[in-house]
């Protein structure tokens, strides 16, 4: 199993921040550009035990998996949430968002990626893998959220 973990600071509240990790579509496709759909399964009061079947396209292909929220916490100065899926039988995948608010207009990000491969010759592709999609990403929502500033 692989780990990646990539923290950031975005001059834009927590608000602002959160709705690109716990919105709609809509915002959830300007800093995940590749889902196609977030479509709610199951949906549980506390979100813990939340299901979403999510649609990502890579090239022409779309493929489809279950998203699993695993940790969701949601208050004025700190939110988290964790969700887990598997991706085309091969790769058991977790993302772990976690907003701090460093000041009113400040927000830290700290995003955390695994990678577990579930078949044998799978591992060698995690061999070669490396932090470049994280620090890809953060760097992303940083400039989505600022550049969308409200």
């Amino acid at each position: 199993m692989k780990q990646w973990t990539k923290s950031i600071e975005i001059d834009v509240p927590i608000e602002e921040v959160w709705q690109y990790v716990d919105g709609d579509l809509e915002k959830m496709q300007q800093i995940m550009p590749n889902v196609v759909s977030n479509t709610p399964i199951t949906v549980t009061e506390d979100v813990v035990g939340s299901i979403h079947r999510q649609e990502y396209r890579e090239g022409k292909r779309v493929e489809a998996y279950d998203v699993h929220v695993t940790e969701y916490e949601n208050t004025p100065t700190h939110k988290k949430m964790k969700v887990e899926f598997v991706l085309a039988n091969c790769f058991e995948i977790t993302a772990k968002y976690e907003l701090e608010s460093i000041s009113p207009s400040k927000t830290r990000l700290t995003y955390t990626a695994t990678n577990k491969a579930l078949k044998w010759f799978v591992h060698l592709f995690l061999l070669f893998a490396n932090e470049k999609t994280v620090v890809k990403f953060v760097a992303n929502v940083k400039k989505v959220a600022e550049s969308n500033r409200a």
